[in-house]
Protein backbone atom coordinates (compact mmCIF):
# COMPACT_ATOMS: atom_id res chain seq x y z
CA UNK A 1 0.00 0.00 0.00
CA UNK A 2 1.59 3.21 -0.99
CA UNK A 3 1.11 6.06 1.36
CA UNK A 4 0.75 9.77 0.03
CA UNK A 5 3.88 11.87 0.59
CA UNK A 6 3.19 14.22 3.67
CA UNK A 7 2.38 18.02 1.91
CA UNK A 8 5.64 20.00 1.88
CA UNK A 9 4.77 24.22 3.30
CA UNK A 10 4.97 25.13 -0.40
CA UNK A 11 2.07 22.74 -1.03
CA UNK A 12 0.13 23.46 1.97
CA UNK A 13 -3.08 25.67 2.33
CA UNK A 14 -3.16 28.40 4.24
CA UNK A 15 -6.14 26.64 6.12
CA UNK A 16 -3.47 23.88 7.00
CA UNK A 17 -0.75 25.82 7.32
CA UNK A 18 -2.61 27.60 10.25
CA UNK A 19 -3.79 24.56 11.56
CA UNK A 20 -0.20 22.85 12.05
CA UNK A 21 0.98 26.74 13.01
CA UNK A 22 -1.59 26.48 15.98
CA UNK A 23 -1.23 22.79 16.90
CA UNK A 24 2.64 23.46 17.46
CA UNK A 25 1.75 26.16 19.28
CA UNK A 26 -0.54 24.47 21.71
CA UNK A 27 2.21 21.79 21.95
CA UNK A 28 4.29 24.63 22.94
CA UNK A 29 1.96 26.11 25.74
CA UNK A 30 0.96 22.37 26.98
CA UNK A 31 4.13 21.17 27.00
CA UNK A 32 5.98 18.42 26.56
CA UNK A 33 6.22 17.22 30.20
CA UNK A 34 2.53 16.46 30.65
CA UNK A 35 2.12 15.29 27.08
CA UNK A 36 4.06 11.99 28.54
CA UNK A 37 2.09 11.75 31.40
CA UNK A 38 0.50 8.34 32.82
CA UNK A 39 -3.03 7.81 31.87
CA UNK A 40 -3.58 7.16 35.49
CA UNK A 41 -1.98 10.58 36.21
CA UNK A 42 -3.59 12.73 33.98
CA UNK A 43 -7.00 11.20 34.43
CA UNK A 44 -6.65 12.93 38.05
CA UNK A 45 -5.51 15.72 36.83
CA UNK A 46 -9.05 15.98 34.47
CA UNK A 47 -10.94 15.40 37.30
CA UNK A 48 -9.24 18.64 39.14
CA UNK A 49 -10.01 20.16 36.34
CA UNK A 50 -13.81 18.85 36.20
CA UNK A 51 -14.30 19.81 39.47
CA UNK A 52 -12.61 23.61 38.60
CA UNK A 53 -15.18 23.68 35.68
CA UNK A 54 -17.81 23.57 37.84
CA UNK A 55 -16.51 26.30 39.86
CA UNK A 56 -16.39 28.26 37.42
CA UNK A 57 -19.75 28.24 36.59
CA UNK A 58 -21.14 28.75 39.96
CA UNK A 59 -18.76 31.92 39.85
CA UNK A 60 -20.39 33.16 36.48
CA UNK A 61 -23.81 32.13 37.61
CA UNK A 62 -23.24 34.87 40.74
CA UNK A 63 -21.84 37.52 38.53
CA UNK A 64 -24.55 37.23 36.13
CA UNK A 65 -27.17 37.16 39.02
CA UNK A 66 -25.34 40.46 40.58
CA UNK A 67 -25.60 41.97 37.16
CA UNK A 68 -29.35 40.85 36.82
CA UNK A 69 -30.35 42.69 40.20
CA UNK A 70 -28.01 45.87 39.63
CA UNK A 71 -29.72 46.10 36.27
CA UNK A 72 -33.37 46.10 37.43
CA UNK A 73 -32.90 48.20 40.64
CA UNK A 74 -30.81 50.95 38.45
CA UNK A 75 -32.02 53.99 37.68
CA UNK A 76 -33.56 54.75 33.87
CA UNK A 77 -33.11 57.32 32.20
CA UNK A 78 -36.53 56.74 29.82
CA UNK A 79 -39.62 55.26 30.57
CA UNK A 80 -39.03 51.65 28.96
CA UNK A 81 -40.38 48.23 29.17
CA UNK A 82 -37.99 45.77 31.08
CA UNK A 83 -39.25 42.81 28.53
CA UNK A 84 -38.10 45.15 25.55
CA UNK A 85 -34.31 46.77 26.21
CA UNK A 86 -31.57 44.59 25.03
CA UNK A 87 -29.46 44.35 28.07
CA UNK A 88 -32.46 42.71 29.32
CA UNK A 89 -31.92 39.91 26.87
CA UNK A 90 -28.75 39.99 26.63
CA UNK A 91 -28.73 39.21 30.25
CA UNK A 92 -31.18 36.46 30.34
CA UNK A 93 -29.66 34.75 27.25
CA UNK A 94 -25.87 34.32 29.20
CA UNK A 95 -28.22 33.55 32.43
CA UNK A 96 -29.90 30.21 30.62
CA UNK A 97 -26.20 29.47 28.87
CA UNK A 98 -24.36 29.76 32.26
CA UNK A 99 -27.02 27.07 33.72
CA UNK A 100 -26.98 25.34 30.44
CA UNK A 101 -22.95 24.72 31.28
CA UNK A 102 -22.94 24.20 35.08
CA UNK A 103 -25.67 21.42 34.80
CA UNK A 104 -23.41 19.68 31.81
CA UNK A 105 -20.34 19.99 33.89
CA UNK A 106 -21.68 18.03 36.55
CA UNK A 107 -22.82 15.17 34.50
CA UNK A 108 -20.34 15.24 31.76
CA UNK A 109 -16.56 16.26 31.30
CA UNK A 110 -16.88 19.35 28.83
CA UNK A 111 -15.12 18.79 26.05
CA UNK A 112 -12.00 21.02 24.64
CA UNK A 113 -14.43 22.80 21.70
CA UNK A 114 -17.05 23.24 24.35
CA UNK A 115 -14.86 24.80 26.54
CA UNK A 116 -13.45 27.26 23.51
CA UNK A 117 -17.19 28.07 22.74
CA UNK A 118 -17.94 28.70 26.50
CA UNK A 119 -15.00 31.41 26.80
CA UNK A 120 -15.96 33.17 23.27
CA UNK A 121 -20.12 33.24 24.37
CA UNK A 122 -19.11 34.39 27.79
CA UNK A 123 -16.93 37.25 26.37
CA UNK A 124 -19.23 38.15 23.45
CA UNK A 125 -22.37 38.12 25.70
CA UNK A 126 -20.45 40.84 28.10
CA UNK A 127 -19.23 42.62 25.06
CA UNK A 128 -23.16 42.65 23.77
CA UNK A 129 -24.44 44.14 26.94
CA UNK A 130 -21.79 46.77 27.48
CA UNK A 131 -22.64 47.24 23.82
CA UNK A 132 -26.36 47.31 23.93
CA UNK A 133 -25.99 50.27 27.10
CA UNK A 134 -25.70 53.29 23.90
CA UNK A 135 -29.17 51.75 22.92
CA UNK A 136 -30.94 51.71 26.43
CA UNK A 137 -29.96 54.93 27.68
CA UNK A 138 -30.52 56.71 23.91
CA UNK A 139 -26.82 57.58 23.72
CA UNK A 140 -24.46 57.26 20.92
CA UNK A 141 -21.83 53.79 20.73
CA UNK A 142 -18.80 55.91 22.45
CA UNK A 143 -21.47 56.02 25.84
CA UNK A 144 -20.87 52.30 26.06
CA UNK A 145 -17.11 52.60 26.03
CA UNK A 146 -16.97 54.35 29.63
CA UNK A 147 -19.38 51.53 30.73
CA UNK A 148 -17.43 50.10 33.92
CA UNK A 149 -18.62 47.13 33.21
CA UNK A 150 -15.69 46.70 31.06
CA UNK A 151 -14.06 45.53 34.14
CA UNK A 152 -15.61 42.26 34.17
CA UNK A 153 -13.72 41.34 31.29
CA UNK A 154 -10.98 40.67 33.77
CA UNK A 155 -12.84 38.94 36.38
CA UNK A 156 -13.51 36.55 33.24
CA UNK A 157 -10.37 35.97 32.23
CA UNK A 158 -8.90 35.09 35.58
CA UNK A 159 -11.72 32.86 36.38
CA UNK A 160 -10.19 30.46 33.62
CA UNK A 161 -7.19 30.52 35.20
CA UNK A 162 -8.70 27.98 38.01
CA UNK A 163 -8.39 25.31 35.19
CA UNK A 164 -4.91 25.59 34.88
CA UNK A 165 -4.52 25.39 31.83
CA UNK A 166 -3.29 28.73 29.61
CA UNK A 167 -5.52 27.95 26.68
CA UNK A 168 -8.41 29.12 27.26
CA UNK A 169 -7.34 31.98 28.89
CA UNK A 170 -5.33 33.12 26.39
CA UNK A 171 -8.49 32.69 23.94
CA UNK A 172 -10.43 34.91 26.55
CA UNK A 173 -7.84 37.61 26.43
CA UNK A 174 -7.57 37.25 22.86
CA UNK A 175 -11.83 37.48 22.57
CA UNK A 176 -11.72 40.03 24.96
CA UNK A 177 -9.12 42.31 23.05
CA UNK A 178 -10.50 42.08 19.36
CA UNK A 179 -13.84 42.45 21.11
CA UNK A 180 -13.09 45.56 22.20
CA UNK A 181 -11.33 46.70 19.73
CA UNK A 182 -14.53 45.85 17.15
CA UNK A 183 -16.33 48.21 19.42
CA UNK A 184 -13.99 51.12 19.02
CA UNK A 185 -14.50 50.74 15.59
CA UNK A 186 -18.41 50.64 15.37
CA UNK A 187 -18.26 53.86 18.08
CA UNK A 188 -15.81 55.95 15.49
CA UNK A 189 -17.99 54.48 12.05
CA UNK A 190 -21.69 55.23 13.85
CA UNK A 191 -20.13 58.86 15.12
CA UNK A 192 -19.11 60.04 11.68
CA UNK A 193 -15.53 58.48 11.44
CA UNK A 194 -13.03 60.37 13.14
CA UNK A 195 -14.85 63.59 13.69
CA UNK A 196 -15.83 61.46 17.10
CA UNK A 197 -12.02 60.89 17.99
CA UNK A 198 -10.80 63.98 20.82
CA UNK A 199 -7.54 64.18 21.78
CA UNK A 200 -8.62 66.50 24.86
CA UNK A 201 -8.56 64.24 27.85
CA UNK A 202 -11.62 66.03 29.32
CA UNK A 203 -13.67 66.57 26.48
CA UNK A 204 -13.70 62.48 26.26
CA UNK A 205 -14.45 62.79 30.10
CA UNK A 206 -17.36 65.02 29.62
CA UNK A 207 -18.85 64.39 26.37
CA UNK A 208 -20.00 61.00 23.83
CA UNK A 209 -16.12 61.43 22.14
CA UNK A 210 -13.45 58.77 21.78
CA UNK A 211 -10.17 59.11 22.73
CA UNK A 212 -8.21 56.56 20.63
CA UNK A 213 -5.33 56.41 23.37
CA UNK A 214 -7.59 55.38 26.19
CA UNK A 215 -9.18 52.57 24.30
CA UNK A 216 -5.82 51.60 23.30
CA UNK A 217 -4.62 51.44 26.82
CA UNK A 218 -7.72 49.22 27.73
CA UNK A 219 -6.56 46.81 25.44
CA UNK A 220 -3.14 46.49 26.20
CA UNK A 221 -4.21 45.86 30.13
CA UNK A 222 -5.89 43.28 28.45
CA UNK A 223 -3.27 41.66 26.37
CA UNK A 224 -0.83 42.32 29.43
CA UNK A 225 -3.10 40.97 32.62
CA UNK A 226 -3.73 37.69 30.06
CA UNK A 227 -0.17 37.32 29.35
CA UNK A 228 1.10 37.21 32.83
CA UNK A 229 -1.95 35.08 33.59
CA UNK A 230 -1.17 32.67 31.31
CA UNK A 231 2.80 32.12 31.92
CA UNK A 232 1.48 32.02 36.12
CA UNK A 233 -0.55 28.78 34.82
CA UNK A 234 2.26 27.29 32.52
CA UNK A 235 4.39 27.75 35.39
CA UNK A 236 1.96 26.09 38.26
CA UNK A 237 0.38 23.70 35.67
CA UNK A 238 3.72 22.07 35.62
CA UNK A 239 3.42 22.30 39.64
CA UNK A 240 0.12 20.73 39.52
CA UNK A 241 1.57 18.08 37.15
CA UNK A 242 4.31 16.98 39.81
CA UNK A 243 2.05 17.32 42.59
CA UNK A 244 0.03 14.83 41.14
CA UNK A 245 3.04 12.41 40.20
CA UNK A 246 4.13 12.57 43.62
CA UNK A 247 0.61 11.62 44.90
CA UNK A 248 0.19 8.60 43.00
CA UNK A 249 4.02 7.87 43.58
CA UNK A 250 2.73 8.07 47.33
CA UNK A 251 -0.09 5.58 46.51
CA UNK A 252 1.93 3.28 44.92
CA UNK A 253 4.50 3.29 47.69
CA UNK A 254 1.59 2.64 50.03
CA UNK A 255 0.81 -0.40 48.20
CA UNK A 256 4.58 -2.14 47.96
CA UNK A 257 5.41 -0.81 51.31
CA UNK A 258 3.75 -0.65 54.55
CA UNK A 259 2.04 2.92 55.22
CA UNK A 260 4.33 3.80 58.08
CA UNK A 261 7.88 3.13 55.37
CA UNK A 262 5.99 4.73 52.52
CA UNK A 263 4.78 7.83 54.68
CA UNK A 264 8.62 8.10 56.30
CA UNK A 265 9.74 7.87 52.48
CA UNK A 266 7.38 10.20 51.34
CA UNK A 267 8.19 13.24 53.45
CA UNK A 268 12.14 12.19 54.38
CA UNK A 269 13.40 16.19 54.73
CA UNK A 270 16.52 14.70 53.55
CA UNK A 271 17.91 11.88 50.89
CA UNK A 272 17.87 8.85 52.56
CA UNK A 273 21.21 6.46 52.69
CA UNK A 274 21.99 3.26 53.27
CA UNK A 275 23.56 2.88 56.20
CA UNK A 276 21.30 4.97 58.26
CA UNK A 277 19.65 3.15 61.34
CA UNK A 278 18.19 3.57 64.91
CA UNK A 279 18.00 1.25 67.74
CA UNK A 280 14.07 0.80 69.09
CA UNK A 281 12.47 -1.03 71.53
CA UNK A 282 10.01 -3.42 69.69
CA UNK A 283 8.24 -6.64 68.67
CA UNK A 284 8.67 -8.83 66.05
CA UNK A 285 6.12 -10.67 64.38
CA UNK A 286 6.28 -14.06 61.86
CA UNK A 287 3.89 -16.03 60.19
CA UNK A 288 4.16 -18.88 58.04
CA UNK A 289 1.86 -21.92 56.95
CA UNK A 290 2.91 -25.48 58.27
CA UNK A 291 3.93 -27.53 55.81
CA UNK A 292 3.09 -24.73 52.79
CA UNK A 293 6.86 -25.84 51.21
CA UNK A 294 5.87 -29.77 50.18
CA UNK A 295 2.18 -28.85 49.56
CA UNK A 296 3.20 -26.23 46.74
CA UNK A 297 5.35 -28.75 45.68
CA UNK A 298 2.84 -30.73 44.52
CA UNK A 299 0.86 -27.88 42.95
CA UNK A 300 0.25 -25.37 39.67
CA UNK A 301 1.70 -22.30 39.90
CA UNK A 302 -1.47 -20.72 39.68
CA UNK A 303 -2.83 -22.27 42.69
CA UNK A 304 0.12 -21.46 45.05
CA UNK A 305 -0.11 -17.63 44.31
CA UNK A 306 -4.02 -18.36 45.04
CA UNK A 307 -3.40 -19.72 48.24
CA UNK A 308 -1.04 -16.79 49.36
CA UNK A 309 -3.39 -14.33 47.98
CA UNK A 310 -6.01 -15.84 50.12
CA UNK A 311 -3.61 -15.96 53.05
CA UNK A 312 -2.09 -12.44 53.21
CA UNK A 313 -5.29 -10.91 52.35
CA UNK A 314 -6.93 -12.46 55.39
CA UNK A 315 -3.77 -11.88 57.81
CA UNK A 316 -2.12 -8.80 56.69
CA UNK A 317 -5.29 -6.61 57.80
CA UNK A 318 -5.11 -8.44 61.64
CA UNK A 319 -1.76 -7.31 62.11
CA UNK A 320 -2.25 -3.87 60.56
CA UNK A 321 -5.05 -3.42 62.06
CA UNK A 322 -3.36 -3.60 65.63
CA UNK A 323 -0.51 -1.37 64.63
CA UNK A 324 1.95 -3.71 62.92
CA UNK A 325 4.07 -2.31 60.09
CA UNK A 326 4.59 -5.62 57.53
CA UNK A 327 8.46 -5.65 56.97
CA UNK A 328 8.68 -8.12 53.97
CA UNK A 329 6.88 -11.11 52.47
CA UNK A 330 8.49 -14.65 52.29
CA UNK A 331 7.12 -16.75 50.33
CA UNK A 332 4.31 -18.51 52.90
CA UNK A 333 5.68 -15.67 55.69
CA UNK A 334 5.16 -12.93 56.87
CA UNK A 335 7.70 -10.25 58.91
CA UNK A 336 5.88 -7.73 60.97
CA UNK A 337 7.32 -5.06 63.43
CA UNK A 338 5.83 -3.45 66.23
CA UNK A 339 7.67 0.19 67.48
CA UNK A 340 10.42 0.16 64.62
CA UNK A 341 8.86 2.29 61.93
CA UNK A 342 6.87 4.31 64.28
CA UNK A 343 8.06 4.20 68.28
CA UNK A 344 5.33 2.64 70.49
CA UNK A 345 4.81 2.57 73.96
CA UNK A 346 3.03 -0.86 73.58
CA UNK A 347 4.66 -2.52 71.19
CA UNK A 348 4.85 -5.89 72.86
CA UNK A 349 1.11 -5.91 73.71
CA UNK A 350 0.21 -4.83 69.67
CA UNK A 351 2.34 -7.68 68.78
CA UNK A 352 0.52 -10.36 71.04
CA UNK A 353 -2.90 -8.72 70.28
CA UNK A 354 -2.03 -9.09 66.48
CA UNK A 355 -0.74 -12.55 66.96
CA UNK A 356 -4.77 -13.75 68.31
CA UNK A 357 -6.03 -11.58 65.69
CA UNK A 358 -4.39 -13.34 63.00
CA UNK A 359 -5.20 -16.69 64.73
CA UNK A 360 -8.78 -15.73 64.66
CA UNK A 361 -8.19 -15.36 61.24
CA UNK A 362 -6.75 -18.15 60.18
CA UNK A 363 -9.26 -20.33 62.12
CA UNK A 364 -11.71 -17.98 59.94
CA UNK A 365 -10.11 -18.68 56.76
CA UNK A 366 -9.62 -22.72 57.60
CA UNK A 367 -13.31 -23.10 58.11
CA UNK A 368 -14.06 -21.46 54.90
CA UNK A 369 -11.49 -23.67 53.17
CA UNK A 370 -13.35 -26.14 54.61
CA UNK A 371 -16.82 -25.00 53.87
CA UNK A 372 -15.32 -25.18 49.95
CA UNK A 373 -14.18 -28.84 49.93
CA UNK A 374 -10.76 -27.63 49.99
CA UNK A 375 -7.98 -28.72 52.60
CA UNK A 376 -7.49 -26.60 55.60
CA UNK A 377 -4.18 -25.05 56.20
CA UNK A 378 -2.74 -24.66 59.51
CA UNK A 379 -0.98 -21.19 60.42
CA UNK A 380 1.68 -20.58 62.82
CA UNK A 381 2.86 -17.39 64.39
CA UNK A 382 5.97 -16.37 66.55
CA UNK A 383 6.44 -13.14 68.37
CA UNK A 384 9.48 -11.46 69.93
CA UNK A 385 10.40 -8.67 71.38
CA UNK A 386 13.34 -6.23 72.67
CA UNK A 387 16.17 -3.93 71.41
CA UNK A 388 16.14 -3.50 67.57
CA UNK A 389 18.09 -1.85 64.25
CA UNK A 390 15.82 -0.42 62.29
CA UNK A 391 16.68 1.41 59.32
CA UNK A 392 17.95 1.47 55.30
CA UNK A 393 20.57 -1.15 54.16
CA UNK A 394 21.47 -1.76 50.49
CA UNK A 395 23.29 0.57 48.04
CA UNK A 396 22.62 3.73 46.35
CA UNK A 397 20.81 2.18 43.58
CA UNK A 398 18.00 -0.21 45.96
CA UNK A 399 17.66 0.36 49.59
CA UNK A 400 15.38 -1.44 51.69
CA UNK A 401 14.04 -0.53 55.57
CA UNK A 402 14.35 -3.20 57.44
CA UNK A 403 15.16 -4.50 61.02
CA UNK A 404 17.61 -6.54 62.43
CA UNK A 405 18.57 -7.77 65.85
CA UNK A 406 18.52 -10.53 67.90
CA UNK A 407 14.85 -10.40 68.28
CA UNK A 408 14.18 -11.13 64.64
CA UNK A 409 16.41 -14.20 64.53
CA UNK A 410 14.88 -15.31 67.60
CA UNK A 411 11.40 -15.32 65.80
CA UNK A 412 12.35 -17.34 62.81
CA UNK A 413 13.65 -19.78 64.87
CA UNK A 414 10.50 -19.62 67.40
CA UNK A 415 8.61 -20.24 64.27
CA UNK A 416 10.47 -23.20 63.50
CA UNK A 417 10.51 -24.40 66.61
CA UNK A 418 6.71 -23.83 67.74
CA UNK A 419 6.08 -27.20 65.09
CA UNK A 420 7.56 -29.68 68.37
CA UNK A 421 5.37 -28.03 70.47
CA UNK A 422 2.12 -27.88 68.53
CA UNK A 423 2.04 -24.21 69.05
CA UNK A 424 -0.13 -22.14 67.14
CA UNK A 425 1.00 -19.39 69.05
CA UNK A 426 4.45 -19.03 70.23
CA UNK A 427 6.37 -16.26 72.18
CA UNK A 428 8.63 -15.18 74.66
CA UNK A 429 8.42 -15.02 78.73
CA UNK A 430 10.12 -11.74 78.55
CA UNK A 431 7.59 -10.49 75.53
CA UNK A 432 4.59 -12.04 77.77
CA UNK A 433 6.03 -10.14 80.70
CA UNK A 434 6.08 -6.96 78.73
CA UNK A 435 2.82 -6.68 76.82
CA UNK A 436 1.07 -7.35 80.62
CA UNK A 437 2.96 -4.47 81.29
CA UNK A 438 1.60 -2.52 78.57
CA UNK A 439 -1.81 -3.78 79.69
CA UNK A 440 -2.35 -6.65 77.66
CA UNK A 441 -4.68 -8.80 78.29
CA UNK A 442 -5.83 -12.15 77.35
CA UNK A 443 -8.30 -14.82 77.46
CA UNK A 444 -6.28 -17.57 76.06
CA UNK A 445 -4.59 -19.82 78.01
CA UNK A 446 -0.53 -19.44 77.24
CA UNK A 447 1.70 -22.73 78.93
CA UNK A 448 4.95 -21.44 79.81
CA UNK A 449 8.12 -23.46 78.97
CA UNK A 450 10.90 -22.42 80.89
CA UNK A 451 15.01 -23.10 79.75
CA UNK A 452 13.51 -24.52 76.64
CA UNK A 453 16.44 -24.91 74.17
CA UNK A 454 16.08 -23.59 70.31
CA UNK A 455 18.17 -25.00 67.70
CA UNK A 456 20.33 -21.90 66.44
CA UNK A 457 20.04 -20.73 70.05
CA UNK A 458 23.09 -20.80 72.23
CA UNK A 459 20.94 -20.19 75.64
CA UNK A 460 18.10 -21.43 77.00
CA UNK A 461 15.00 -19.69 76.15
CA UNK A 462 11.94 -19.30 78.63
CA UNK A 463 9.04 -19.75 76.13
CA UNK A 464 5.24 -19.33 76.50
CA UNK A 465 2.58 -20.51 73.59
CA UNK A 466 -0.76 -21.52 73.05
CA UNK A 467 -1.80 -24.60 71.60
CA UNK A 468 -3.06 -24.98 67.98
CA UNK A 469 -6.51 -25.91 67.71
Amino acid sequence: MQHSPEPTKASQSPVSAAFVAARSAATRLLGRGEAEVAPRIREAIDRQRDASERLIGWIQLSVIVGLGVLFLLSPKTHETAVYSRPIGWALLAYFLFTLLRLALSYRIRLPAWFLALSVIADMLLLLGIIWSFHIDYGQPPAFYLKAPTLLYVFLFISIRALRFDSRYVVLAGVVASAGWLLMIGYAIVYDGGMQAVTRDYVEYLTANRILLGAEFDKIITIALVTAILAVAIMRARKTLVRGAQEHAAAVSLSRFFSPEIADRIAHAKEEIHAGEGQQRDAAILTTDIRGFTRIAAAMPANAVIEILTEYQARLVPAIQDNGGSIDKFMGDGILATFGAAVPSESYAADALRAAEAVAVAARAWGEARQAAGKPVLRVAVAVTAGPVVFGAIGDESRLEYTVIGDPVNLAAKLDKHGKSLNAGIVTTAEALTLAAGQDFKSSLNYKRVPATGVAGVSEAVDLAFVAAD
